[in-house]
């Protein structure tokens, strides 16, 4: 199996009994910054998923099985469902719960997923904890989390624009964008680099 290096080593086994019974097409691309992975239907009818390339194995193994579960759900329900709906929330807990091991997820994530499962979201990254737990083992060594700086500190995102953080707004913070001044709001796990100054 090519997706061995991606993986946990303890899921493998796991993984391999899946892609025997569901057979589905999965390609590695390039980290795309608007999602982690795809499920598609190609126009003659042939399916594939598309997993970005991660060094993070946790993160991987998720988004592996987060669009399994669509392909599941849709071969057993065809068009008749909604993306994220109950069927898919069904198919990724059945799938997931086997992988649901210390000695394939850290005690960190491995506690956040449970509780993440229990009514799974289109994301992972809309679950705070769960993403935060995640992150954790990226292989990001200057970046920060945007809930960790304090007010007021400069910070820069990978196209080089320059924020300064202001304040928390229920759950997101305000910053304002030094270049044009105008005011945008940041998930709080938001990973940027920050700046002693401008």
């Amino acid at each position: 199996m090519l997706l061995k290096k991606y993986l946990p080593y303890n899921s493998i086994k796991i993984l391999q009994d899946y892609l025997m019974i569901y057979k589905i097409k999965i390609k590695v691309v390039k980290r795309r910054k608007s999602k982690h992975g795809d499920f598609r239907i190609n126009k003659y009818g042939s399916f594939l998923i598309t997993i970005n390339e991660s060094q993070n194995k946790y993160r991987f193994l998720i988004t592996l099985i987060h669009e399994l579960a669509h392909f599941v759900a849709y071969k057993e329900n065809s068009f008749r469902i909604k993306p994220h709906g109950i069927q898919w929330k069904d198919s990724f807990k059945k799938l997931m719960e086997p992988l649901l091991k210390k000695d394939i997820f850290p005690i960190q994530v491995l506690q956040k997923l449970k509780d993440y499962i229990k009514n799974p979201k289109a994301s992972t990254d809309s679950d705070f904890y769960l993403s935060i737990a995640l992150k954790k083992f990226d292989i990001v060594k200057d970046k920060v989390f945007i809930y960790e700086l304090v007010d007021n500190t400069f910070f820069i995102l990978d196209n080089g624009r320059v924020f300064k953080k202001i304040k928390k707004i229920i759950k997101r913070f305000e910053c304002i964008e030094q270049s044009s001044g105008k005011t945008f709001l940041f998930s709080p796990h938001a990973q940027v680099k920050a700046l002693n100054k401008i």
